[in-house]
């Protein structure tokens, strides 16, 4: 796969160290992973794609930067819904911080100096998990999206099947017809592309 390839996993670095920065590449580059740094969490922030248009892979993050700090940075990624694990780069005057990370949302961290080796190790977890976060994102959506083309009377109905209403109980809180029930009924499977109850339940939960 090429550095361009949707389905490449891709490692994001934000340090404002330079030399850290382009170690960091180098390693990740030198066993086949691409890889992308900033200098800081504002130039980051202008540059992260939208969680749809995501890369498999994993943000590495630096504790201590001028302006916004990586932990700063972390919640504002968190209230985004950013899909990937977060490693944090800390000295060892920074593990409380750190602690106050992994309490945040970050996946891990790792402290300063640190052995190559562990560091990859912990990229190749975060890149597996990340897979995983973005395949759940994207039925979300999905699932978001079917729920968004139901109209009101197919989100009643919606509910009565989730509440495990027969046709005849539902037609009766509606004051519906049971075969306009069942209309509705086909129309939700439909739309929200669920070829049973228990695929629709999935599909709701997804959603939400």
């Amino acid at each position: 796969m090429t550095e361009t390839d949707p389905a490449a996993p891709l490692i994001l670095i934000v340090d404002d160290d330079e030399g850290l920065r382009r170690s960091l590449q180098f390693l990740f580059t030198s066993v086949g992973l691409a890889a992308q740094s900033w200098e800081s969490a504002d130039a980051f922030l202008r540059d992260v794609p939208a969680p749809e248009a995501m890369r498999p892979g994993a943000l590495v993050l630096d504790v201590r930067m001028p302006g916004m700090s990586g932990l700063e940075l972390l919640r504002v990624l968190v209230a985004r819904d950013f899909p990937l694990p977060v490693l944090i780069v800390t000295g060892h005057g920074d593990v409380q911080m750190a602690v106050e990370a992994l309490k945040s949302g970050a996946q891990d961290f790792i402290e300063k100096p640190f052995k190559e080796q562990h560091l990859l190790d912990m990229v190749e977890a975060a890149v597996r998990l990340s897979h995983a976060r973005l395949s759940r994102a994207a039925e979300r959506r999905d699932a978001a999206g079917c729920m968004a083309r139901l109209n009101r009377r197919e989100r009643e109905v919606l509910d009565g099947i989730l509440a495990g209403k027969a046709n005849k109980v539902m037609a009766a809180d509606l004051d519906l017809s049971i075969k306009t029930i069942e209309v509705y009924r086909a129309a939700v499977m439909t739309k929200m592309e669920a070829g049973s109850v228990a695929e629709l339940v999935r599909r709701v939960a997804a959603a939400e």
